[in-house]
């Protein structure tokens, strides 16, 4: 039997968080370089944090021993805690739906920083983040799958597949929405292209935000939560 409410799983970095200019940050202080954001978004797994051509040879001696692996680490750790930036728009999408009381809205991700659920916890509340209001903060490691968790999650609230809806930016997150029913809200600005996630993955176009504020429409408009539609539409 299911309940009346709606579901909103939101991805972190790549979705929700600037993952990219905390990462050039983190790389700077280490005195490595990760490249501009067209070039990140084209490689694969591992090969986003080693860089390019041209950088992955000094990325690669900073990273070869744990000691200095787990020194970028601590500084990614602080960046996320204490500089790190939601895209344009994020607080506010954010803040509305926990607002809501027929909504339930949390995040789900594998962040890779120290004590994760603390960090992003920190990094939401610093942005302007009800954190408090969140239904869930949700940390897997980097080899599980989010479709158990996307299920554990909908099948908790007793929630109706048709209104649960889920936001990520790689093929992962959408293969998990959409193998538990959920609507994917994708999004092309974070780690992976356009190009990519309709040519490789096969996402359709019309399911893909190529800005931040895009998703924020998108998300509100399905809701039924946006007041103010131009002309009608929704891009």
């Amino acid at each position: 039997m299911y309940c009346n409410e709606r579901l909103v799983i939101m991805d972190a970095d790549g979705t929700t968080i600037d993952a990219f200019d905390a990462i050039t940050e983190t790389f700077e202080a280490h005195d490595m370089s990760i490249g501009d954001i067209a070039r990140f978004q084209k490689r694969r797994n591992i090969f986003k944090y080693l860089g390019g051509i041209k950088e992955l040879p000094k990325n690669l001696r900073k990273q070869l021993n744990a000691e200095k692996r787990i020194a970028v680490l601590d500084t990614l750790t602080q960046v996320y805690r204490q500089s790190a930036s939601l895209y344009e728009g994020m607080d506010e999408l954010l803040n509305q739906l926990i607002d809501h009381p027929g909504i339930r809205v949390g995040v789900v991700t594998r962040n890779i920083t120290l004590e994760p659920e603390l960090t992003l916890q920190q990094l939401y509340r610093r942005n302007g983040v009800n954190v408090s209001g969140l239904d869930f903060v949700v940390h897997l490691p980097q080899k599980e799958q989010k479709l158990n968790a996307f299920k554990t999650l909908r099948e908790s609230f007793k929630i109706n597949p048709a209104k649960a809806y889920a936001c990520g930016d790689e093929k992962r997150d959408y293969v998990a929405a959409i193998g538990t029913g959920m609507h994917p809200f994708m999004v092309s600005y974070g780690f992976e292209s356009f190009e990519r996630l309709t040519d490789k993955i096969g996402v359709p176009a019309e399911l893909i935000s190529r800005q931040p504020l895009d998703l924020k429409r998108r998300i509100l408009h399905a809701l039924d939560l946006l007041q103010d539609l131009q002309n009608g539409s929704v891009k």
